[in-house]
């Protein structure tokens, strides 16, 4: 049987801070290994972050989390009732480019990329005034 982990919480940094230290906790409980604690942890940094700063919602709206790991891999359900992605479609992550001297590299621009990169599979769909985005992880080795 899989485990699971839901969570309902307030759109705002604080709260998802608190999550992703709930939810590598709860991973590491789990038996992953600290790297594939660590992988699933920035692509939900990312995505939660991206709901937080760009989906116009406040801290009084939320952001629901199910999280689900199976032989298969570790499923990831994220919605919310903000803004819908530009073109109902997530971006394609293309890395932004470093030329030029260090002090003129983009401190944004990577969410996407690492969500993409960190992740085996990406579904989003707007349904019911809700954006709905599922992330799947391939299963990873227990520590």
């Amino acid at each position: 049987m899989a485990e699971a982990f839901h969570r309902r919480i307030a759109a705002d940094g604080m709260a998802v801070r608190a999550l992703l230290a709930e939810i590598r906790g709860w991973l590491c409980l789990q038996g992953l290994d600290d790297a594939a604690c660590g992988k699933i942890e920035i692509a939900l940094a990312e995505a939660l972050n991206n709901v937080v700063e760009h989906a116009s919602l406040d801290s009084k709206d939320e952001i629901a989390l199910d999280m689900t790991l199976a032989p298969d891999g570790i499923g990831v359900e994220l919605r919310d009732r903000g803004a819908p992605l530009p073109g109902l479609t997530p971006p394609r992550g293309d890395p932004p480019t470093l030329t030029g001297d260090r002090d003129n590299l983009p401190e944004g621009g990577f969410g996407w990329f690492l969500i993409r990169t960190l992740t085996t599979d990406l579904h989003y769909a707007r349904t019911d005034g809700k954006n709905h985005l599922s992330l799947r992880f391939a299963p990873e080795s227990k520590a």
